[in-house]
């Protein structure tokens, strides 16, 4: 049985997560490995996460799809990173833009910065991303090839609309068998290896490896083998959103190319814009407000437009962040909201989901004695990137000086992951650099970590020890950020103007 050799791949469930993992399957193992997706009729996707990471433009284009096609059917707009408001004192903002510091691998400029700031923000002064996003730039031309960029970019979508469009795809250029059908039954051999899945009213559905997509419900990892959930709510307070589409208030009005987090007083609004409306929504905690609260802070966040909302209107849905202890169980991976969920701040659930695939693409295994080796490096990996996740979203908290409960109790020290509380301690003395991290390839690198330290006004002394030798070096580079800037924002096309071009005339073909 160890040298069963693996020729089958099913994944269970759609959505996202689903198709996309079908998707990078299939595309990667085309014509060795069949791959089918079964998926019921009767649960509806999540359907809100808009956001995405730049791995997004990788994958999309590992998979075959055509950038012209996606941002047409998608309705997909632009994000070029986020823009907090309100989140360290409440009257404040700063940008967490997707580009690296200027000389990011030769030099930190953090301390010439900090030293000299010339009015500048950390992000505005070593990258000039953030003009381009506060003036609603697109991050490219339409002479720009597809993928290519000007500045980094991922995108603002129609999750809905991005599911079936995977959908098509996948079982139109990738040949994915797709089923619809409710998994009544998993059935096992001797060694608890899932050998076949009932169906109703279907033959039963067999296979080599089983990926599970079911989201929320986690039918194999959760239900079929118990995996227990590993809740961070001891960390990360945020437990319930309410979610609405707002149309924009005329045609022309402009499309931000950054996903804005607008800070509340029990948590946060999100406010993304696509081709034809606006996504918004409001996350919370209820320990420290009301729905009717939220939902009031949410109606006043929209203005007029929001006026006339009831909880009729509002799309309410239970956040539980966390992720389950393993991931892979003998021949059953989890990938998507089976494997976890946080608060949707800085995109991590669709990223997550896309790693993970792609990792499962990338190492499947040929046969059940490779599978047991890929399985708990698949562990380790997850586990520690949900972890770093959690590090990465407190960071955005415990920062803050706003004198609402929420938000003190975010700053209460046992809430605080450890290795954040060391990092913190190191950035004290020790300006954030590539070193702080554990891992050569982190989701969040220590640039990330730069943007949100220094944009909410983190500090950093370093005593006695020199960290400013290269003052020449440094202020030429600030030179060229300032030029850059000024050369890119005179360059790119308003975000609105370049995707009616878009859907006129499409992007060159790479």
């Amino acid at each position: 049985m160890m040298e069963r050799v693996t020729r089958s791949v099913v994944v269970v469930g759609g959505g996202t997560a689903g198709w996309l993992t079908a998707g990078l399957i299939a595309a990667r193992h085309r014509g060795q490995v069949k791959v089918t997706l079964i998926e019921s009729p009767n649960v509806k996707i999540v359907g809100v996460g808009e956001g995405t990471w730049p791995t997004i433009r990788t994958t999309l284009k590992r998979i075959g799809v055509s950038e012209t096609d996606f941002l047409r059917i998608c309705d997909a707009t632009f994000k070029q990173g986020s823009e907090f408001v309100g989140w360290t004192t409440g009257d404040d903002r700063y940008y967490h833009p997707f580009m690296l510091p200027k000389a990011y691998d030769a030099i930190n400029l953090a301390p010439y910065w900090q030293a000299d700031p010339q009015g500048l923000s950390f992000a505005d002064a070593v990258c000039y991303q953030p003009a381009a996003c506060a003036q609603n730039l697109a991050p490219k031309q339409i002479t720009t090839p597809e993928y290519q960029a000007v500045t980094n970019y991922a995108y603002h979508l129609d999750a809905g609309k991005f599911a079936g469009f995977l959908r098509d795809h996948c079982v139109e250029e990738l040949g994915v068998s797709h089923i619809l059908a409710d998994v009544t039954h998993v059935e096992t051999d001797a060694d608890g290896y899932i050998t076949q899945l009932q169906a109703a009213g279907r033959e039963p559905v067999m296979g080599d490896l089983f990926i599970d997509c079911t989201g929320f419900l986690s039918l194999l990892i959760g239900r079929h083998y118990g995996v227990p959930f590993n809740s961070v709510s001891d960390r990360l307070f945020i437990d319930t959103a309410l979610a609405v589409q707002v149309p924009y208030e005329n045609e022309n009005a402009p499309i931000a190319s950054v996903t804005r987090s607008i800070a509340q007083r029990a948590g946060w609004i999100w406010d993304v814009g696509l081709t034809e409306r606006r996504g918004l929504g409001h996350v919370y905690s209820s320990r420290f407000t009301t729905d009717d609260e939220a939902l009031a802070d949410l109606k006043a966040y929209i203005g007029p437009q929001g006026a006339a909302l009831t909880r009729d209107d509002v799309r309410k849905i239970p956040i539980n962040s966390g992720y389950r202890e393993i991931t892979w169980v003998k021949n059953c991976a989890a990938v998507g909201l089976s494997s976890g969920f946080v608060e949707p701040l800085e995109a991590s659930s669709i990223v997550m989901a896309e790693l993970s695939a792609q990792m499962i693409a990338d190492q499947l295994p040929v046969n059940r004695a490779a599978m047991a080796v890929v399985a708990r490096r698949f562990n380790e990996t997850i586990r520690y990137r949900w972890e770093r996740i959690v590090d990465f979203l407190k960071l955005h908290y415990v920062l803050s000086t706003r004198n609402e409960a929420f938000w003190v109790a975010n700053r209460d020290p046992q809430t605080i992951p450890e290795n954040l509380k060391d990092l913190l301690t190191l950035w004290r003395s020790h300006f954030p650099w590539h070193d702080d991290l554990d891992r050569r390839e982190e989701l969040f690198p220590t640039a990330s970590f730069q943007y949100v330290y220094f944009g909410m006004g983190g500090r950093t002394d370093p005593g006695p020890f020199p960290v400013t030798p290269d003052w020449p070096a440094a202020q030429g580079h600030f030179r060229d950020v300032a030029r850059a800037r000024q050369a890119v924002t005179g360059q790119l096309p308003d975000t609105r103007a370049l995707l009616e071009k878009v859907a006129r005339f499409g992007f060159q073909k790479v």
